[in-house]
């Protein structure tokens, strides 16, 4: 199975100015999130690229990716319907292809030389299935998250068989339905905000938009349909996925991109001084 197509949804109204925002990335270069989700894909070997935004936002969003021009399309989600209507909303550039597709909230660490859009591309590929991206998660994190109930292929390390999804799970509905054997206890393997699609996604989709009205799909419930009828893989991935969204979610990303890259040493003095100075300042402050 070839992926030759990406999808990066960004329509939302809580997430749509997130991909403008800029950050430093490992590389040590001010690039904005939009910029590096797109380099993610293009890692992975996807070069045709679908970004859904909310309409108006197209001009602004070409912006925040000058060095990929014409390589990006923009398509506009008619309605604010959420994110299941948002994938939906790539169909005519999909077709009937299987693609990449990656959350526009998200940055992603990656560990070593591999990306883990590449790791899951390459499982994809080689199983000719959809695959989820995943990541240890503590019960406390995962009403974030869509969370996965499988269990570990015998011969392929990191890999699931995918039995169940749901999405914000409470630790008690989790503990009953999504416990996958080798996690520590209170962990679970929570979405990384990447997965690669087959057509068979779509068709989940575009059912339950004709059943329950474009805002009563949703992705994580189409992903357990999906379970149900054909092979559905998660990846246990090597590096961090960082939500942008939360309080100080671009400040703990932007930590995270520095502590991985080329200015490591140099911002670890920086902080280490500014710890210091925190800590003789609360200590003066409790001597008055």
């Amino acid at each position: 199975m070839r992926i030759a197509k990406g999808v990066i949804t960004a329509a939302g109204n809580s997430q749509r100015r997130i991909p403008l925002q800029t950050l430093v990335d490992s590389d040590g270069e001010t690039r904005t999130v939009l910029a590096m989700l797109v380099n993610e894909i293009t890692a992975a070997g996807v070069e045709e690229i679908c970004v859904v935004v909310a309409p108006g936002d197209e001009t602004e969003y070409e912006r925040a990716v000058p060095d990929h021009h014409g390589s990006v399309r923009f398509v506009p989600q008619q309605g604010t319907h959420g994110y299941a209507h948002a994938l939906w909303s790539a169909r005519d550039f999909v077709g009937r292809e299987p693609f990449l597709h990656l959350v526009g909230d998200h940055v992603y660490v990656g560990r070593g030389s591999n990306s883990a859009a590449a790791r899951i591309v390459e499982v994809a590929s080689a199983s000719s299935c959809s695959v989820s991206a995943v990541q240890p998660t503590h019960e406390s994190l995962i009403t974030r998250f869509g969370v996965i109930g499988g269990n570990p292929l015998r011969d392929v390390a990191s890999l699931y068989s995918v039995d169940a999804v749901v999405e914000k799970p409470t630790p008690t509905e989790a503990e009953t339905r999504l416990l996958v054997a080798g996690l520590r206890t209170g962990y679970y393997l929570a979405f990384f905000g990447m997965h690669v699609f087959t057509p068979a996604v779509l068709d989940i989709l575009r059912h339950d938009i004709e059943r329950n009205g474009p805002s009563g799909a949703s992705v994580s419930g189409a992903l357990n349909t999906l379970a149900s009828q054909e092979k559905y893989l998660a990846c246990r991935t090597g590096g961090e996925r960082y939500d942008l969204g939360p309080r100080y979610g671009l400040l703990t990303a932007q930590l995270a991109l520095t502590l991985s890259g080329q200015d490591r040493e140099e911002f670890l003095a920086t902080l280490s001084n500014m710890l210091a100075s925190q800590c003789l300042a609360g200590t003066q402050s409790s001597a008055r």
